[in-house]
């Protein structure tokens, strides 16, 4: 076993102690991952974990040429499942993220967005400043639950004040809007996506499993590490 052998043989294994191997029940796969499953047990689909790493190496390959620029991703995982692993690797690379839910208009309409995350931030300044003492008890209450929910929706995007040049979502089909806008706004997608999802209009599939937080950890850190890798080879 060569080199290159020995170092996918090592990745499908870090894959498979992952649970990155198991699809979805056979009556729910899409015809576009067909080729990708390696056989059903239990009537579960089996994932073929080998052509899973092809894809892999292209969406590294991808990461890596974006981080030679410094170009931003937009992460997305709004999942229970996937917002630890989502926030912590978006943060570690300054990199915006979504972890609550996909507001409308992200991509196709971000100078509204960029309205509401403006409102956050004033509402934050003027909280700091002492600002909101002029207001009534039940007005300030009010003002914290407004500042409460712009937070948990934008405070991942707060920084962005421009279109990423790619997104990475867990759960293609789940986040079909945010993969719809991207597309409208020619932005390429990167997918970790599970045997139910129609995966022909990803730009950079992931056929594995969407589902365990083990498995989305082990991909998001791969992302990560190509990104970070990248950039330091860059400098």
């Amino acid at each position: 076993m060569n080199t290159k052998e020995a170092k996918t043989a090592g990745l499908v294994d870090d894959m498979f102690k992952a649970g990155a191997h198991f699809g979805y029940s056979k009556t729910r796969r899409h015809p576009s991952v067909a080729p990708l499953i390696f056989t059903t047990k239990n009537r579960t689909d089996i994932i073929d974990l080998e052509k899973t790493d092809t894809q892999l190496a292209e969406v590294l390959a991808f990461v890596a040429d974006l981080a030679k620029t410094g170009k931003k991703i937009l992460f997305v995982g709004v999942k229970p499942e996937a917002k630890k692993a989502i926030e912590a690797g978006a943060t570690s690379l300054d990199m915006p993220y979504v972890i609550e839910r996909w507001i409308g208009g992200t991509l196709t309409n971000f100078s509204e967005i960029k309205k509401r995350i403006s409102k956050l931030t004033d509402l934050q300044a003027k909280r700091a400043n002492g600002e909101l003492g002029v207001y009534t008890k039940k007005e300030k209450l009010m003002i914290e639950r407004e500042i409460e929910r712009l937070h948990k929706l934008f405070s991942g995007v707060v920084n962005v004040v421009k279109t990423p040049e790619a997104l990475f979502v867990v759960d293609a089909k789940k986040e079909h809007i945010a993969v719809t806008e991207a597309k409208k706004a020619g932005v390429p997608v990167i997918a970790l996506a599970n045997s139910d999802t129609n995966i022909r209009d990803i730009d950079y599939p992931i056929v594995a499993n969407d589902a365990a937080a083990s498995s989305i950890a082990f991909f998001v850190e791969a992302i990560v590490k190509a990104y970070k890798e990248a950039t330091f080879a860059a400098k």
